[in-house]
């Protein structure tokens, strides 16, 4: 076992010391079981790393993250679940001391933007694998069987938030152009566009739909996603 808030430091920046340091003990609670009704509501990720020095055994480290945050607070944490049983917490974003890593977990406003395990020899990355049942592991079957069929929907993803950013960045514009300071030096600009509010409306439903199909993936790009980063 890796005591919290010990693990290897040297070399690590601020940032990833900081986070470090937020971890706190977990309550030894056992992990409940994944039920259906909480596919868009709960993720869990696993993974199994081997332990005192080889010889085959190893222990499996889950991390779950309920997306609607604690009932009492409303806050977004990341467990860590060690053979079934709560060994640690932390705010989002989170990064977990682990045997040989660490396990950095990020999500966005729509789920689940990175979960991996980051190895300290050689700074190798695995992802952790989603419960079969959410919809993280629900994606990845179809994946699997489909792939055909899932590198469409993917490419459907990316032209819908293309969309979005196009549309989002043309409406900024104008009202920014508008500024005094920058319609004196520059000029106003007057967006070409004229959609009406259905159709706005419509774009942006199927933005946060590809928004959704990506967290899905755990897929991040700053400028598709930005948006929904945390």
């Amino acid at each position: 076992m890796v005591a919290i808030g010990e693990g290897v430091t040297m070399g690590l920046s601020w940032n990833d010391r900081r986070l470090e340091r937020r971890v706190k003990p977990g309550d030894g609670k056992p992990l409940k079981p994944f039920r259906w009704w909480q596919m868009t509501r709960r993720s869990l990720l696993s993974i199994a790393l081997p332990v005192g020095g080889g010889g085959g055994l190893s222990v499996t480290y889950t991390v779950e993250v309920k997306h609607g945050g604690d009932p009492e607070s409303g806050v977004v944490r990341a467990r860590l679940y060690r053979d079934g049983l709560c060994e640690a917490e932390s705010k989002l974003p989170a990064r977990f001391p682990v045997p040989g890593g660490t396990i950095e977990v990020r999500r966005s406003e729509v789920g689940m933007r990175r979960c991996h395990f980051v190895a300290d020899d050689d700074g190798s990355e695995t992802r952790l694998v989603p419960d079969p049942r959410s919809a993280e592991g629900r994606r990845m079957n179809f994946a699997r069987e489909h792939p055909g069929a899932s590198a469409l929907i993917g490419a459907v993803s990316v032209v819908l938030l293309l969309i979005g950013v196009g549309l989002n960045l043309l409406q900024a514009a104008q009202p920014i152009s508008e500024i005094p300071a920058i319609a004196e030096s520059l000029g106003t600009f007057e967006s070409p566009l004229r959609l009406p509010v259905w159709l706005n409306v419509t774009l942006g439903f199927g933005a946060a739909l590809g928004a959704t199909e990506r967290a899905m993936r755990m897929r991040y790009h700053w400028l598709l996603d930005s948006g929904a980063g945390t």
